[in-house]
């Protein structure tokens, strides 16, 4: 009896011990293979005097200027086609629009290397990335280094507002379903109105932790706008042509056009504090889950 459970206990190692060579070659590779994704997606070099220099795609309005600019962080995948298009399309509303590549030349669509993205670059590293993109927007004589927003999706929206509790030049901040801060020690270091988009299905982050989120800016006197969007999963908010058909990605896009409306090109923040939600967000937690791991463990890697 003893060798057999000696026997499988060999065989259960050596599986995960080949299961992980497996994942780790995979992601190898893919990177690899992947060392040229980039150059389709970007159209800009910005200068880091801390680094590499910043890949970015940069969406414009026509006109002059000088335009707002919207800062737009991408998911944990890193920048794609996806982002370049939301780009795009904010830009016609007379916004500078810029998409940075904040994983230095990464992008996937292979589940292990975006996590291998996420928890291999140093949130210093990022931010330092991301003061590049703040100067760079400082020496651009179209836009208004004034009037600076930044959003992201999932993994870049708990970088927004991590980056936005951190840099006063941030005129307000957009998180879609990203990992969130509730302490009102360092919320109340915002220099501008929040937007937050989340989802009522979302297994990765937990209405318990949107409900905190909203109790700290609160409690910091940030006006802010929290919506949850009933049934809505994780990440909900897709690609334009997907927007375009209507429902809840239209509803919450058009949502965030109003918000930044009224933030950059408004006198002000006028709309009410509130919450727009299908349920209480004091719930209980969904059962402990892969999704929710990934969030415990990788996500919230984003505001640390």
């Amino acid at each position: 009896m003893a060798k057999r459970i000696l026997t499988i206990s060999k065989w259960l190692i050596g599986f995960v011990v080949g299961a992980i060579v497996v994942l780790v070659a995979s992601v190898i590779v893919d990177r690899g293979v992947g060392a040229n994704r980039l150059d389709d997606l970007t159209n800009t070099v910005i200068t880091n005097g801390n680094g590499p220099a910043v890949r970015a795609y940069v969406a414009r309005p026509s006109g002059d200027g000088p335009f707002p600019v919207v800062i737009m962080i991408h998911e944990w995948w890193g920048l794609k086609s996806e982002i370049v298009g939301k780009a795009d399309a904010l830009a016609q509303d007379g916004y500078i629009v810029v998409a940075p590549d904040v994983f230095r030349g990464n992008t996937t669509s292979w589940i292990p290397s975006a996590i291998w993205q996420v928890v291999s670059t140093p949130t210093t590293q990022v931010d330092g990335d991301l003061d590049a993109v703040m100067r760079w927007i400082q020496s651009q004589p179209d836009a208004d280094a004034q009037r600076v927003a930044i959003m992201g999706f999932c993994f870049g929206g708990g970088t927004s507002i991590r980056y936005g509790v951190n840099t006063k030049d941030i005129k307000a901040t957009v998180v879609f379903y990203g990992a969130v801060i509730q302490d009102p020690a360092l919320l109340k270091n915002l220099n501008g109105p929040v937007l937050g988009i989340f989802g009522s299905a979302d297994t990765m982050i937990p209405l318990s932790e949107v409900q905190g989120f909203e109790d700290g800016l609160k409690a910091a006197g940030i006006p802010h706008e929290i919506t949850v969007y009933e049934g809505e999963p994780h990440a909900f908010v897709t690609s334009v042509e997907a927007i375009a058909q209507g429902g809840n990605q239209l509803k919450a896009w058009n949502q965030l056009r109003e918000f930044l409306r009224q933030t950059l090109y408004g006198q002000g923040y006028t709309r009410p504090i509130y919450v727009n939600q299908s349920q209480p967000f004091a719930v209980a937690d969904s059962q402990w889950s892969s999704e929710r791991m990934l969030h415990q463990f990788v996500c919230d890697l984003t505001i640390n």
